[in-house]
C-alpha cells in the first residue's frame, strides 16, 4: 500500500482489498483470470475466455467519503450488443444484501486495440459500509488500484452470509451478455441479493457440457450451491441428451448432497418446437435423478423467466437478455436460491 494525493492506495490483490470469483490473481504478471492455466492448456477452447474476469469481484470496508479506483485493461474491444459500461466497465455497490445500493461505474470512453488505463473518482458519504466493484465482463483486467482518504478506516468487508461459492456454469447469457453493466447480469443481482460469494463459468459459444469441465467443476474445494444452464451453447436437443445427465453425474458424484439447479433456455420464442425438446433433454436429467432418490435436484422452465407482458423488450437481440431480462431471471430463481440456501424467502 502507498500514498498519493492525500489517498492511501491499495493495488488489487493486495490487503485490504479481497478478491472474489477468480482462480488466479497474480498481480506482477497481470493476470487476473477466471480459470487456472492448467485448464487453459487442457481445454484450449477457453484459452481467451478463461481469461476473461467475468463474475470476479473487489470487496473492502470504509467510511472514507470518496473512492479512488484506477482500472487497467489489455484493450477496449467493441462488442456491438454492449455499451462499453458493460462490456469494458466495472460497477460500484454499497452495503450488501437487498439493501446494496448502485453507486456507479468506470469503463473507457473508448474503443481501442491497446492498453489502456481509466481512473475515476466516486463520492459516497461517510458512512462505513462495505464496497463491491463488479470487475469486467469483456477485456482482461491487466491491474486495478483503489484508493481511500488517508485518515479513512480502510479494511476488510465482512465475509458473505454464504462464504462458499454459488457456482453457474453455462452459456453467454450466463456470463453476462448483453447486461448494460456487470452488476445487472443475473449472477450478479443474485450474488448481490442472496449475500453469496458465486463463480461465474459462462462462456460465450464454447461451454457445451463437456466432461472435462464437469470434471474440473466436480474438483472444486469448496460450494454451497451449482446452477447450470449450457443449452444455448449446445448444438441441438440431441447433444444435450447425450451430455447433459453425463455432466450431472460427474458432479453427483463428487459432491452427493450439493444442490443442484437445473436451468432451460429463457429466449424460446424464435423456435418453440426446438426450445420444447431441449426444455425435455434438461428436465430428463432432473427426473431421472429424482426417481433415483434424489431430493437435491431442481429444474426450472427458463421460458417462463421473462414472464408474459413485454417478453420482446427483454434481450437485446431476441436471445441475449439486457438489463430488464437479466432482472426477470433474477426474479424467477432467486426465491428458490434462498430457499435452498437459508430455508426462507425475505
Amino acid at each position: 500500500m502507498y500514498t498519493e494525493h492525500g489517498f492511501q492506495i491499495a493495488a488489487l490483490p493486495e490487503a485490504p482489498l479481497r478478491l472474489y470469483g477468480l482462480a488466479v490473481a497474480d498481480k506482477e504478471g497481470r493476470r487476473f483470470w477466471r480459470l487456472p492455466p492448467y485448464m487453459l492448456e487442457k481445454m484450449p477452447q477457453y484459452e481467451f475466455l478463461g481469461r476473461r474476469c467475468a463474475g470476479g469481484r473487489v470487496r473492502f470496508e470504509t467510511d472514507s467519503p470518496r473512492v479512488l479506483i484506477r482500472m487497467t485493461l489489455d484493450a477496449c474491444r467493441e462488442d456491438i450488443n454492449i455499451p462499453l459500461s458493460g462490456s469494458a466497465g466495472a460497477d460500484i455497490y454499497l452495503g450488501s444484501g437487498r439493501s446494496s445500493a448502485y453507486l456507479g461505474y468506470i469503463a473507457p470512453k473508448v474503443h481501442t486495440d491497446q492498453e489502456i488505463v481509466v481512473e475515476k473518482l466516486f463520492t459516497k458519504g461517510d458512512r462505513l459500509e462495505t464496497v463491491t466493484v463488479n470487475l469486467p465482463r469483456n477485456d482482461l483486467l491487466l491491474g486495478m488500484e483503489i484508493g481511500v482518504e488517508e485518515q479513512a478506516v480502510f479494511r476488510e468487508a465482512p465475509e458473505y452470509r454464504t462464504a462458499k461459492p454459488v457456482v453457474f456454469y453455462g452459456s453467454s447469457i450466463t456470463e453476462g451478455g448483453c447486461a448494460g453493466r456487470t452488476g445487472t447480469s443475473y449472477t450478479s443481482v443474485l450474488g448481490r441479493w442472496l449475500d453469496a460469494d458465486v463463480r461465474n463459468f459462462g462462456f460465450s459459444g464454447k461451454a457445451k457440457g463437456e466432461t472435462e469441465f464437469a470434471e474440473y467443476i466436480a474438483g472444486l474445494s469448496e460450494m454451497s450451491l451449482f446452477v447450470y444452464d449450457y443449452d444455448h451453447n449446445a448444438p441441438d436437443a440431441e447433444h444435450l441428451r447425450a451430455t447433459h445427465e453425463v455432466f450431472f453425474q460427474i458432479v453427483r458424484k463428487a459432491w452427493p448432497k450439493l444442490p443442484i439447479v437445473m436451468l432451460s433456455r429463457p429466449d424460446t420464442d424464435k423456435n418453440p418446437a426446438d426450445a420444447e425438446a431441449r426444455r425435455e433433454a434438461v428436465r430428463r436429467t432432473y427426473e431421472n435423478a429424482r426417481t433415483a432418490g434424489d431430493e437435491n435436484v431442481w429444474f426450472l422452465d427458463g421460458g417462463t423467466f421473462f414472464g408474459n407482458e413485454g417478453r420482446q423488450e427483454c434481450t437485446v437481440d431476441g436471445t441475449h437478455p439486457n438489463s430488464l431480462g437479466f432482472m426477470r431471471m433474477a426474479q424467477s430463481l432467486y426465491p428458490l436460491l434462498e430457499r435452498i440456501l437459508y430455508g426462507e424467502v425475505r
